[in-house]
């Protein structure tokens, strides 16, 4: 439900008579979106016993299933979110809605592992629409008036909604898996993905490329000049790496904390992720204070949460209500962190915003894919104490990367101008401004005489 509307067509809506309340419900239905398609990626982990009962495998090889939807997902944040820079995105986002649910019909009549396997891969690979949801909330708070008061909360509602996915689905999966079977977890959700489809193609309007005539490949291959020129990209993604191998070493250790020290179940290990839904309240607050505290101050305040979430949960090791408690504080530091941390990279030129989403949620999924290893390696070496050692090197080393000074952060990147990857933005030579910055207008009137108001450059 990846909704990005240009803030030329963005414009002209508001222009036609849509107020601030129109702009709230289309971010209520962007933050559904996000937490409907969010929830997909996560059905099939307590599925899993079921699962494997019906299809007469073993439950280590039906692990194979959230496996691969996890890399389909990180394939697709990877290959598929920076066309939002330069293809029509309506498009884009309804086609990416709808071929998932089709995917999800895959997994719900799968008959065998193998096509199991390859439907869940699917699901992941056409499953990044919250990583194009978010450039879209961040081009309604700047349109209607609001970039410097609101979009910091904007963007912490919608990441609000895919936490609430990501956590309710595994209470939703396993429920319902009880009540109806496990291929009905897959059918509801493809039912409820198509529902969406409906509601979107009524609520979207046309949206062209961010970049006129800029093509896909062109695109894909602007991503390491971007990571390697602009110091602000750098010192945010590496942030967030290291802040995910953090959030990745915990989740992954805490099975086994829960398992061996507490004797807590499958059910109850399941259930004690509701307790981290906490932070999914606390998602717009740190949206909130990044629009009035300052981004830095802002990010600094809430990966120092992180921080602290280890140190609570140090004895939780041998004390269940300390493990609860640290829970909380490190995932609202986490989320918090990550909503302050996309707030920061949309300051940036609006032309490459898919493409900095893309290379933030890379290396958040590699952290997280490199905490879930060094926490399992640190578990087997010293248990909880030296788990615990190994995410607190992680989020300080996070928190120092993250409050380093930062280079111009509104300057535009030289080769993602309005005529896409190598083609200079006029006031700009040799990736030095030469004249002063446009406001938005100026920016927006000259995109439109470059491009047309179909988003293509004239021919």
């Amino acid at each position: 439900m990846s909704v990005l509307v240009s803030a030329h067509v963005i414009e002209s809506t508001v222009s036609a008579g849509h107020d601030r309340s129109s702009v709230r419900r289309l971010t209520s239905l962007l933050t559904a979106t996000s937490a409907v398609t969010a929830a997909n990626v996560y059905l099939s982990q307590p599925l899993l016993g079921a699962a494997a009962v019906s299809l007469h495998a073993g439950p280590d090889t039906l692990a194979a299933v959230p496996t691969a939807t996890q890399l389909g997902y990180a394939v697709g944040i990877l290959l598929l979110v920076p066309a939002g820079d330069s293809h029509d995105r309506r498009k884009l986002i309804l086609g990416l809605v709808t071929a998932s649910a089709v995917a999800l019909a895959g997994c719900a009549l799968a008959p065998s592992v193998g096509l199991l396997v390859v439907s869940g891969f699917a699901v992941g690979l056409l499953s990044p629409v919250p990583q194009l949801i978010t450039p879209l909330a961040v081009a309604l708070a700047r349109d209607m008036g609001t970039a410097g008061a609101g979009a910091g909360r904007i963007v912490g509602t919608v990441q609000g909604g895919l936490l609430v996915g990501v956590l309710a689905s595994r209470a939703y999966s396993g429920a319902l898996a009880e009540l109806a079977g496990w291929r009905a977890v897959f059918g509801c959700s493809c039912l409820l993905t198509l529902l969406l489809v409906l509601v979107l193609r009524g609520a979207l309007p046309h949206v062209p490329a961010a970049t006129c005539a800029t093509s896909y490949r062109a695109t894909l291959s602007s991503l390491p000049r971007l990571l390697l020129r602009h110091q602000p990209v750098r010192r945010i993604t590496v942030s967030g790496a290291l802040v995910g191998i953090a959030f990745g070493a915990f989740w992954t250790t805490l099975t086994f904390l829960l398992e061996q020290r507490y004797h807590v179940g499958p059910t109850g290990i399941g259930l004690f992720g509701l307790v981290a839904a906490a932070s999914a309240l606390l998602s717009p607050l740190a949206g909130r204070l990044a629009d009035r505290a300052g981004r830095r101050r802002a990010l600094a305040a809430l990966i120092g949460l992180v921080v602290a979430g280890w140190l609570v949960l140090l004895p939780g090791g041998t004390r269940f209500w300390w493990l609860v408690a640290g829970v909380v504080v490190l995932d609202a530091g986490v989320w918090g962190g990550q909503a302050v941390s996309q707030t920061v990279l949309f300051t940036l030129d609006p032309r490459i915003h898919s493409r900095l989403n893309t290379l933030y949620f890379t290396f958040r999924f590699l952290g997280i894919a490199l905490g879930s290893l060094a926490g399992s390696l640190a578990w087997a070496a010293g248990g909880w104490p030296a788990v615990v050692g190994t995410g607190l090197v992680a989020a300080v080393a996070g928190l120092v990367v993250g409050v380093l000074p930062g280079g111009d952060g509104d300057r535009p990147p030289p080769d993602a101008g309005a005529g896409g990857p190598g083609q200079p933005v006029s006031g700009w030579r040799a990736g030095r401004r030469t004249g002063p910055y446009p406001s938005r207008t100026a920016w927006l009137r000259r995109r439109r005489t470059a491009c047309g108001p179909s988003g293509s450059r004239p021919s």
